[in-house]
């Protein structure tokens, strides 16, 4: 198996599938630490390395945590099962989590939750496996349920990695009417400053510390904090 992402996440997932007893082929981050002492490569461009996954992967298995690296050819067409386990409900909630939740408070969501799919050549857009949902409540806040989002990431990994490990299908996820789907990029923030006079406003910008993993998010609340309303 090999791994691709950053930080807490994907670090636990490395260590969980470990002490499984299950192979980690390679470790692709911008930390030598996340590895836990696996072979790591620094990528910032995991499409230019495709040859170098291709071989070093021995289960034909890729997982993608707290990814923000984007999937192209030639990656994508070397036989590889990706897997993305996404903070967000899918289709609703595609793009950047952060930006996601934003506006998943604003328009006034009663859930979140994470999603594990495979993945295509659109972003977030491939078929969905599992998802595990929570509610957001009129007292939600940012940081509260980013938490809650995490956990929930780290709860369909470890439920669903026996599954991908030995080729045994998982159950079948629980069918739910589809929601229209949405993506939420750095440029949807251009749109934040609409919502501050929203009651939610207050709750969906606070970014607790979740601040520092979202940096775009937190300068642009920062700067509509300086500005005359």
């Amino acid at each position: 198996m090999i791994f691709i992402g950053d930080g807490a996440l994907l670090r636990r997932a490395v260590r969980h599938t470990l002490a499984e007893g299950r192979p980690v082929d390679l470790v692709c981050s911008a930390d030598p630490l996340d590895a836990a002492g696996t072979p790591h490569l620094a990528a910032a461009d995991v499409n230019a390395h495709a040859d170098t996954l291709a071989a070093a992967c021995t289960d034909g298995v890729v997982w993608s945590l707290n990814n923000r690296r984007i999937f192209r050819a030639p990656l994508l067409s070397r036989g590889l099962r990706i897997l993305n386990v996404h903070n967000g409900l899918l289709p609703q909630h595609r793009g950047l989590p952060s930006v996601a939740l934003l506006f998943a408070l604003l328009h006034g969501d009663a859930e979140y939750g994470a999603t594990l799919h495979e993945v295509d050549a659109g972003i977030d857009t491939g078929p969905v496996l599992a998802e595990r949902r929570f509610p957001l409540t009129p007292d939600t806040r940012h940081h509260q349920a980013m938490l809650s989002g995490i956990r929930a990431c780290q709860q369909l990994f470890e439920e669903h990695l026996p599954y991908v490990a030995t080729g045994t299908p998982a159950p079948p996820a629980t069918h739910r009417p589809s929601a229209p789907s949405a993506y939420y990029g750095v440029r949807a923030l251009a749109r934040l400053a609409d919502f501050r006079g929203h009651p939610a406003y207050a709750r969906a910008t606070d970014l607790g510390p979740f601040a520092a993993h979202a940096p775009e998010l937190a300068r642009e609340v920062e700067s509509l904090a300086e500005r005359p309303g």
